[in-house]
């Protein structure tokens, strides 16, 4: 009876610094994955728009795209699932300072062309501050086909959409999200820190 303990606590004795070591490699591991997450989550991008005073930060991870002609930025999500990628616009119009337009006529005139868009549904309006600058917010879905040809064929997409109008000295900037509608709520949360670091001037 006592030779058999004293061989089960040797056998105990002897792999207690194997298993410490495996266990002090996974937690090292562990924790250097975590550092680098982070990081790479954290990491950011300041782009400033050509021949404008504003400035936007955002994730590293998505990317700056070639902007259609009237649009100062656009950046895109890559790594959304559907064929629509999560984007963030902006667009840069300058005022007639002689008869400066407020604020509702120029939510008013947007809701106007958002008819233009398939299934437009407006969803919600609100006032906004953007960097110390007065806005206003729409939120609203239309349906999207990202894929029209042929030989690349996918379904219709809903696409959920905020926008901000915002009103500086000379000029109005309207900073949008679109993403499709299952996404909506993480960009959502990624869209409202980038808005926590843009600059007008």
């Amino acid at each position: 009876m006592g030779e058999t303990a004293t061989r089960q606590r040797v056998y105990t004795l002897r792999l207690w610094p194997k298993d410490l070591g495996v266990v002090l490699v996974t937690i090292t591991a562990l924790a250097l994955a975590l550092v680098l997450r982070q990081g790479i989550v954290g990491a950011t991008r300041t782009v400033q728009a050509d021949g404008s005073p504003f400035t936007m930060t955002y994730p590293a991870t998505w990317d700056r795209v070639e902007p259609p002609a009237g649009i100062l930025l656009r950046i895109e999500d890559p790594r959304a699932a559907s064929a629509f990628k999560t984007a963030v616009t902006v667009e840069g119009r300058d005022l007639d300072l002689a008869v400066p337009p407020t604020l509702q006529a120029l939510a008013d005139r947007r809701i106007e062309q958002g008819a233009e868009l398939l299934a437009y549904r407006l969803l919600a309006t609100g006032e906004a501050t953007i960097a110390g600058a007065r806005g206003v917010r729409l939120d609203y879905a239309y349906v999207v086909q990202p894929l029209d040809s042929p030989q690349l064929e996918s379904p219709p997409v809903v696409v959920r959409a905020r926008q901000y109008i915002v009103v500086t000295a000379n000029r109005a900037y309207y900073i949008t999200l679109d993403a499709p509608e299952n996404e909506f709520t993480a960009a959502a949360e990624q869209f409202a820190g980038i808005l926590e670091e843009v600059h007008f001037r």
